[in-house]
């Protein structure tokens, strides 16, 4: 440990050593002409924007590869620098040949430092950061959404059980198995980590957890009935599946057959070469009509888990018997 009273090494400001320092923090160099508007950078600059090294630049070249949608923020930004107090940060995307990457600008506002006229400052590669912020916004925007529907579900739930039962313990023990076979459903639409295997689950057996909690007689033997072929869904994809199928039941006892004791599921499967096809069928529910205005997160979150983590596609029908919905999944994807 150093001492109070101990010099700093001095090798440690020697140029060479302060440039290995730059290198290994990733750092690219710039400086800014405010009179004449050229750019100088070093390597890692050049290599952080995707040009040719040594290229002449200007600030306006620079701006040409800014993504236009933040261009007109950063070059008011960059300007508003000559007035502002103190050191700056700015954050914004840019096109690296075939690629957005995102940079982070500091350096000295109100002119501190400028020598003969030129500024000095930094470029980060700040990509890794903010895909790390969006993952993190992403997850918690999901997380809320899940919790107000299984708050949704209760709800629902509750509904349901006090339709099919005549007294207070009925009702407590049935909607206390409800709720048991929800927690159990809702333990698939999270990865277990560890877990290994090629199948994860049965793709009837699935659904029969998934499921359960909506039916008042069980699946299988009630409203909600399930004919699908015996085949295996992989590890990955099992959790993928289960909030599809979770959000799809969520909707239904919302809006759509499970909301009223007379409406009816059918979940059937076909399997080929290149698809396997469910087709998620609601009849005798309240009349269906097709959404209007943006879609809600929830028809976000299926539409990005089918097309994204399943290579997929999802089709509405609002047949005004009810809602039927059609997945074709990627076969070689699903046992994943």
């Amino acid at each position: 440990m150093t001492s109070a009273t101990q010099k700093p090494n001095p090798t440690l400001w020697q140029p060479k050593n302060l440039a290995r320092a730059v290198e290994a923090a990733g750092l690219g160099l710039w400086s800014w002409n405010v009179d004449t508007d050229a750019l100088t950078m070093d390597d890692v600059a050049y290599d952080l924007w995707g040009l040719e090294r040594g290229l002449e630049v200007n600030f306006e070249d620079l701006s040409a590869h800014i993504h236009p949608a933040d261009r007109d923020r950063v070059r008011a930004a960059f300007q508003a620098t000559r007035a502002l107090l103190g050191a700056y940060d700015i954050d914004f995307r840019i096109m690296a040949r075939d690629e957005v990457r995102w940079i982070s600008a500091r350096g000295q506002g109100d002119d501190h430092g400028i020598v003969e006229r030129v500024m000095f400052g930094i470029f980060v590669d700040a990509t890794g950061r903010k895909q790390a912020e969006e993952s993190r916004e992403l997850l918690a925007g999901e997380m809320s959404h899940r919790v107000k529907n299984l708050l949704a579900i209760a709800t629902g739930l509750t509904a349901i059980t006090s339709r099919s039962t005549s007294t207070v313990n009925d009702m407590a023990r049935e909607l206390t198995q409800r709720l048991t076979a929800l927690g159990r459903a809702h333990d698939l639409v999270r990865p277990v980590p560890g877990q290994s295997g090629a199948a994860a689950a049965l793709l009837g057996d699935l659904l029969t957890v998934l499921l359960a909690p909506y039916d008042d007689l069980g699946a299988f033997s009630g409203r909600i009935r399930v004919s699908v072929p015996r085949m295996s869904v992989g590890e990955t994809s099992t959790s993928t599946l289960a909030l599809i199928v979770h959000e799809l039941a969520t909707n239904s006892l919302k809006y759509g057959a499970l909301s009223v004791d007379t409406g009816t599921l059918d979940v059937s499967c076909s399997a080929q070469d290149e698809a396997v096809t469910i087709v998620w069928t609601e009849r005798g529910g309240p009349p269906v009509q097709r959404p209007t205005g943006n879609p809600g997160y929830g028809s976000k979150l299926v539409e990005r888990s089918v097309t994204g983590a399943l290579r997929g596609s999802i089709s509405y029908d609002w047949d005004k018997a009810g809602a039927v919905i059609t997945l074709k999944l990627h076969p070689d994807r699903l046992a994943q």
